[in-house]
């Protein structure tokens, strides 16, 4: 039986839809490396990149295939790790190879930590998905091949060269970074609105009927585990290449696991869009959250307090969000800008 192809349908778009990602592009690629200050770029701007790609990635897996998944930092630091070894090892290989190797390392890491999903569902998915985090923390920290026998298992990312051009400044590893970003969400949109991206909300709505019109469930279920897993690793390189500009497995923990899921949760899952405002607010949150708790409470409000009051504030975003907004925050912005365009005249 071969597989039903869904018929897509145009959705209806006015002046303001088309000149939206426009105008983020201009900002993003022109306004910003001329006017932000170097706080913004390295402190926010990088930080929100790398994990907004991680989101994309994630939102393909559980937000449009619905399989749950607990293990992304484990696929980020395959992928930082890959990408330092192969640019390590193998003399004279371009950077830009160093990351597509390290994306299908990630990819084939995935797959094989996917194989669960082809019995199990939910919960127990996730669980299962939760032994490759721990597992790839303990082989990077178990065998120092990894990180080329450094006592500490903290090694220097390497340069980001390309075709001779350095991107060793903030500017330089901002528009590495951006141009990463724009290119693989590109391609995340190009999946998930393409017959591929349907099997996978089939899969998500029912499997057993999927299954009946003919999609290849067991394959499918593969492929959402291998591109999401690659897109995530590349992820990993921006955040220890570009971002921290240090490989270690104590940047992948499980914290950061569950960091990448809020991001999906709270910014809407099945939405490219909402990746991205989930990864805004998870990065701009505690900068918010410290500058008001020193406002307020002076030095009373420290790094511990800090720190409580971000998981307790974050966990009550969270659950608001599940009761009162189920689709995030893009569900949440398309209503405003849909409110805001009805009061509009003409």
């Amino acid at each position: 039986m071969t597989a039903v192809t869904y018929a897509p349908v145009a959705p209806r778009r006015n002046l303001s839809d088309a000149l939206a990602l426009p105008a983020v592009l201009i900002i993003a690629y022109g306004v910003i490396p001329l006017f932000g200050s170097s706080y913004l770029i390295e402190a926010i701007l990088m930080p929100f990149l790398a994990l907004s790609l991680a989101g994309v990635g994630l939102n393909l897996l559980t937000g449009y295939a619905g399989q749950a998944s607990l293990g992304s930092a484990a696929f980020m630091a395959v992928g930082a790790f890959a990408a330092f070894n192969f640019n390590l090892r193998i003399e004279g290989l371009p950077l830009v190879f160093s990351i597509i190797g390290a994306g299908l390392s990630s990819a084939a890491i995935g797959i094989v930590f996917g194989l669960p999903s082809l019995r199990l569902r939910c919960f127990y998915l996730a669980v299962s998905t939760l032994a490759a985090q721990f597992f790839v923390q303990w082989a990077l920290t178990k065998f120092g091949w990894f990180s080329n026998d450094n006592p500490s298992g903290v090694i220097d990312a390497p340069n980001l060269t390309i075709a001779g051009v350095n991107f060793f400044s903030s500017i330089g590893r901002y528009y590495f970074s951006l141009i990463v970003v724009t290119a693989l969400t590109l391609f995340a949109w190009r999946v998930a609105t393409s017959q591929t991206g349907r099997n996978f909300i089939a899969i998500r709505d029912n499997e057993t009927a999927a299954k009946f019109i003919g999609v290849p469930v067991l394959k499918t279920k593969l492929l959402a585990f291998a591109l999401s897993s690659f897109i995530i690793g590349v992820a990993g390189v921006l955040w220890a290449f570009a971002y921290l500009r240090t490989v270690e497995p104590a940047g992948f923990n499980l914290d950061r696991s569950f960091q990448i899921l809020f991001i999906i949760i709270i910014g809407g899952l099945a939405t490219i869009r909402g990746a991205f405002l989930g990864a805004a607010l998870i990065v701009v949150f505690p900068v918010a959250l410290s500058r008001i708790g020193q406002f307020f409470l002076g030095d009373l409000f420290d790094s511990g307090v800090l720190d409580m009051s971000q998981r307790i504030v974050l966990g009550a975003l969270i659950i608001a969000f599940l009761i009162l907004e189920p689709d995030g925050l893009a569900a949440l912005a398309r209503r405003l800008t849909d409110r805001l365009r009805s009061r509009l005249p003409g």
